[in-house]
């Protein structure tokens, strides 16, 4: 056949793209990238992993899905600067951020883009997360703000929101803050805000992102007819740097939307309240900067 007139067949452009940020979750991520593969519109799905420089078998799990795209990290740099190469490389006009505790449905992608395609004023959309027995799970968090960061401060986690009475019996639901565990979000929206701050490390930027996208005047909503599977994960680190992390970024989330004086104080109780628990590691590491990523660098 001569080569000119041979026939090129059409690049298929996906609608979506699933990202996947990973550290040592081998078990996890070949669940969740299995079921990615049997979703409906396959061929319009693109699956990016990150991997942050896990020492176990994540990286093996590549081989047995070549479907995917899997990249590996040098060190662990924080999920924030994952997220940021993830959906650089990303082709789709959709984002969907996963974690890889959760097991998407057959046609849990295919019909969370359908309501972005719909509702041209929502930014981000989500499923109703359910537990391993079919329970219905809330799994978005409180709204970031100084109060609710209150057990942040002292080195703990930012709480669960509680399942409002009738969520099942609506088609949407409005949420602040649904976190990046099942999150499907328009990319121009990320792209316009220069991408995900990497002053964040591990934590807090699926909190910039909600707050952005509430200061721009667009919504953020839960389909509650649209189901996946979150499995119960393994205990959250909280050694010292990701106490310091989170503290850290918390207070930085504050200074950018409540101004330098909010994340100021934040950070400023923090090391004090440090330093009244005798707690010298934690005291070192919020004087020092100290984040998930920053002994990479």
């Amino acid at each position: 056949m001569n080569p000119a007139n041979a026939i090129t067949a059409p690049v298929t452009i996906p609608k979506v793209a699933a990202i996947i940020i990973v550290h040592n979750q081998a078990t996890e991520l070949r669940r969740a990238v299995a079921a990615l593969e049997k979703s409906e519109q396959r061929e319009q799905l693109e699956i990016l992993v990150v991997d942050c420089a896990s020492d176990d078998s994540t990286a093996e799990v590549g081989d047995d899905f070549p479907g995917i795209t899997m990249q590996r990290l040098p060190e662990h740099f924080g999920a924030t600067k994952a997220l940021n190469i993830a959906t650089r490389t990303a082709r789709a006009e959709y984002l969907f951020l996963l974690s890889p505790d959760v097991e998407v449905s057959p046609d849990t992608v295919a019909r969370l883009a359908e309501k972005l395609d719909a509702e041209t004023s929502v930014t981000g959309v989500c499923p109703l997360l359910m537990d391993e027995e079919g329970k219905p799970l809330m799994r978005t968090r409180p709204f970031p703000d100084r109060q609710s960061l209150a057990e942040v401060r002292g080195g703990g986690e930012l709480g669960w929101a509680p399942i409002p009475d009738g969520t099942l019996a609506v088609e949407r639901y409005p949420v602040l803050y649904p976190g990046r565990e099942a999150l499907l979000v328009r990319k121009q929206f990320v792209a316009g805000m220069n991408y995900f701050d990497e002053r964040f490390g591990e934590y807090w930027a699926d909190a910039d992102l909600a707050m952005k996208i509430r200061k721009a005047g667009r919504k953020l909503e839960m389909y509650p007819t649209i189901r996946a599977i979150w499995h119960e994960p393994k205990a959250a680190p909280n050694d010292t740097v990701h106490k310091s992390d989170r503290i850290l970024g918390a207070a930085a989330l504050l200074n950018k939307h409540e101004g330098f004086f909010a994340g100021f104080g934040f950070r400023m109780a923090a090391i004090f309240g440090a330093l009244m628990r005798f707690d010298f590691g934690l005291l070192t590491a919020l004087a020092g900067g100290k984040k998930v990523g920053s002994q990479a660098k």
